[in-house]
């Protein structure tokens, strides 16, 4: 007789690395105020932060669930996640990237960096525009501390916290205006952040395009050292997907 077994609750916890699924590690740990959920995904608010958490070994409900949450052709945003999505989304777009984790990181707090809040997200994201550090939205201000440093009262360069796994910070949104770089500003602010989160007790890690090679250069100077290789995707949900008889349904909201 066949024995059904029931699925693991949204919000169990990985047997993994809590890296290794990060974004499912921030939403089911510290951050997990901001998680929308559908059956086992979860995912932030739209104007917060792309990412979306699949479980570890994720089903086909669990994609149809991502489909459902992001509607016929709406694009999913996965971070750092091993998994592919099944053969007939189309991938929007991939790159590879690596996690970098504090090794030796000289952490210190910068007389020059203050903090940065909701009524400077206008000015950050000009920056963010100018820049194209990555992903940064409205309300990404809300994932954790954020430091600036003005020249001549303009914001020329910035850095702060996204995904927090338990016990682990992610340093992001690291920029600097063109008329500023070769300051040493970006290294300044990574530090500084570094230290807010050294200060609680937990890790600075963070992630970058592997083909950024000065950028991971410049990490590794500062005492980052590669934990693993990664990805970051976006993939399109199919307008329709496939049902228990093999025929194809329409993927609704």
């Amino acid at each position: 007789m066949t024995q059904n077994h029931p699925r693991p609750r949204t919000d169990a916890p990985s047997p993994l690395h809590p890296l290794d699924n990060p974004a499912r590690s921030s939403l089911t740990g510290p951050h997990a105020h901001f998680a929308e959920r559908r059956g086992r995904i979860l995912r932030y608010p739209a104007d917060v932060t792309p990412w979306l958490a699949l479980p570890d070994a994720p089903d086909a409900q669990d994609w149809a669930d991502v489909a459902a949450l992001a509607g016929p052709g709406g694009s999913v945003a996965l971070a750092a996640f091993q998994e592919p999505p099944p053969q007939d989304w189309e991938i929007a777009f991939r790159a590879e990237g690596v996690q970098l984790v504090d090794a030796s990181v000289d952490a210190a707090p910068d007389p020059e960096a203050v903090p940065l809040g909701p009524r400077d997200v206008p000015e950050m994201l000009d920056l963010v525009a100018r820049t194209r550090p990555g992903p940064f939205l409205p309300r990404t201000v809300e994932l954790g501390t954020y430091l600036g440093i003005r020249r001549g009262g303009a914001l020329v360069a910035m850095a702060g916290e996204r995904l927090h796994p338990p016990g682990w910070t992610e340093i992001s949104g690291v920029c600097t205006d063109e008329s500023v770089r070769g300051q040493g500003l970006a290294s300044r602010l990574v530090l500084a952040v570094a230290h807010g989160i050294r200060e609680r007790g937990e890790t600075p890690f963070l992630h970058a395009s592997a083909s950024n090679t000065g950028a991971v250069r410049l990490y590794e100077s500062l005492g980052f050292r590669l934990r693993r290789r990664t990805e970051f995707l976006s993939a399109l949900v199919p307008a329709t997907l496939p049902s228990a008889d093999g025929t194809r349904r329409p993927s609704l909201r």
